[in-house]
């Protein structure tokens, strides 16, 4: 039996630590891990997550959660460990750009450290933004990348690739088992209203009335990936054998410009905002798409969900929490 399939030593049912499990995609993360028969064990400092993402988790007799900040160190007894801790959108991360990078590097050591403690698999929620500003489209896991390693957002991309490199060497050094997947632009209910993500920021001036703010001409793409098909390709991860190490691209192909994304959602909403140009933020990529092929090939995963359904879920998720 493999370590990612060993039952916990206390029951029959694996017990899995999610950090970061009260924020966005950490929340469905739980969720799907409960529905599948595990034990879930969700920390998170609420710094960006919220009790409210995971409300409905609470009184499952499978769900614990725990305050607690990865940067200092944890003592539990868990058969699988999903590391998510860290602000994503930019509004967060550069809020605190010291606590950024310590969470992503220090946070990572602290549970590299419990993983091998354990001798347990671990998987890392790498981020696109490891690619910077890409001068290879789309971007293969082989890509080194093309990042300022002293701009504003510097605090997350540069933290998240020293996360990385931490990952293989504890693989290299201790054969651990570890999992590295890269999120792309990832979209779906939980989002926080405020957090300057693209999608969650015009569904939100949209049902408000408000104009929609488009940064630079428009042009600038994105794949987005909607977060039941990101758990979905996270848990594939994670049941990999240990010699599937990864990083493995996990995001919709499926490439949309600023425009065409303000555009479907002035639609769907049926609101009559107008659009609003201001300039590009600094570093910010001109294009962004996954190439998913390892992810076919190794996990036997693929999107399911269109932009349009997706959008519709997210636009009904954000009428309600608006009121």
């Amino acid at each position: 039996m493999t370590a990612a399939a060993r039952p916990s030593r206390y029951s029959t049912k694996k017990r899995v630590l999610v950090t970061g499990g009260a924020g966005f995609i950490g929340s469905h993360l739980c969720a799907r891990l409960l529905e599948a028969g595990s034990q879930v064990l969700c920390v998170d400092n609420f710094f960006t997550g919220t009790r409210g993402n995971v409300a409905p988790l609470l009184g499952h007799p499978d769900f614990e959660l725990m305050r607690h900040d990865i940067t200092l160190p944890l003592f539990v007894e868990v058969d699988e460990i999903y590391n998510l801790a860290c602000p994503a959108s930019p509004v967060h991360y550069q809020f605190d750009p010291v606590q950024t990078t310590k969470t992503s590097v220090v946070g990572a050591v602290n549970m590299l450290g419990l993983a091998k403690r354990l001798k347990v698999p671990i998987l890392q929620a790498s981020t696109s933004e490891v690619y910077g500003d890409p001068a290879v489209h789309p971007q293969t896991e082989d890509y080194w990348g093309n990042v300022n390693p002293i701009g504003p957002r510097s605090c997350y991309d540069e933290g998240k690739r020293c996360a990385e490199t931490l990952f293989f060497d504890y693989r290299r050094q201790h054969g651990l088992a570890i999992k590295v997947i890269r999120i792309f632009n990832t979209y779906g209910p939980h989002m926080h209203p405020n957090d300057g993500r693209v999608v969650s920021n015009f569904i939100v001036q949209a049902l408000k009335g408000e104009d929609i703010t488009i940064y630079g001409d428009g042009t600038q793409t994105r794949s987005f990936c909607y977060v039941d098909d990101l758990v979905r390709g996270m848990m594939a991860m994670m049941a990999t054998p240990d010699d599937v190490a990864g990083p493995i691209n996990l995001g919709n192909p499926g490439e949309f410009s600023m425009l065409e994304l303000a555009e479907a959602v002035i639609a769907l909403t049926g609101a009559q905002s107008q659009l609003k140009f201001l300039p590009l933020p600094q570093d910010d990529p001109r294009q962004r798409q996954p190439d998913i092929t390892r992810a076919r090939e190794q996990l036997g995963w693929d999107v399911s969900v269109q932009l349009r359904d997706g959008l519709v879920k997210t636009i009904a998720y954000f009428r309600e929490l608006l009121g």
